[in-house]
């Protein structure tokens, strides 16, 4: 099991804020049968260069698994990525290779908290053009204030779509998340998480409704994506 969208590593953005909160999260991980587990701080290309990004997250990547290794804890596999806000001119940005999931050519793509237009859209197509697969992060959240033509364009675009934990567990839009998964609409769950308390790792209860309701056939076609996302990345070799 994938868990493709997390704030993990530790004082990269407003998730993990120190070593003991990535250790508690990553077990909590594994607790729910992660076998993998994709660390995806925010990267702002207003705020920092890919290089600048790459720098920080390293060091605090070196700094957990430093600590992972002298446990001798049996932790989930870490693939290093991150979340990617959408911004004018990303299409041609240089070195958006490396913020893809490491050895995929996957991007996490969040898209801007506003009303999108024809020019974003052609932004995100001109990213698949450029041989990158863009995968759309928590597309629930968006969707409600979206115009109706532009959210079906943006679906048929050339990109995966990624869905929250939480879309399936929260009551008012789990008929919706079941629905759009039992039609093919998503190719990948993330937790989302950022913490032990308010947002922590929920991967496994949400995969628990899914095979209640839709059977375990449902898991098994998410997990011919999470499979084509572990074996690029080597996560199975």
């Amino acid at each position: 099991m994938l868990d493709f969208h997390t704030h993990i590593l530790p004082g990269m953005d407003d998730g993990s804020k120190d070593v003991s909160t990535s250790l508690a999260m990553l077990e909590a991980s594994a607790a729910y049968g992660a076998d993998a587990v994709a660390v995806t701080p925010h990267f702002y290309g207003e705020d920092n260069s890919p290089a600048q990004f790459l720098a920080r997250r390293d060091m605090a990547f070196r700094r957990l698994t430093s600590v992972l290794e002298a446990s001798g804890g049996d932790y989930p596999r870490l693939l290093l990525g991150a979340e990617v806000r959408f911004f004018n001119g990303i299409s041609i940005t240089e070195d958006l290779d490396s913020l893809c999931l490491e050895g995929t050519r996957l991007l996490l793509l969040e898209m801007p908290f506003v009303r999108w237009n024809e020019r974003m859209l052609r932004e995100v197509a001109a990213i698949s053009r450029r041989g990158v697969k863009p995968v759309a992060a928590h597309v629930e959240r968006y969707m409600d204030f979206q115009p109706k033509r532009i959210l079906a364009d943006f679906m048929g675009l050339d990109i995966y779509i990624q869905c929250n934990a939480e879309f399936f567990l929260t009551r008012k839009t789990a008929r919706r998340a079941l629905h759009m998964l039992e039609n093919g609409q998503i190719q990948f769950l993330g937790s989302d998480a950022h913490n032990t308390t308010t947002r922590p790792p929920n991967l496994g209860p949400a995969r628990e409704l899914i095979r209640q309701k839709l059977g375990q056939e449902a898991l098994d076609y998410l997990a011919e994506y999470e499979a084509l996302a572990l074996e690029e990345s080597g996560a199975w070799a």
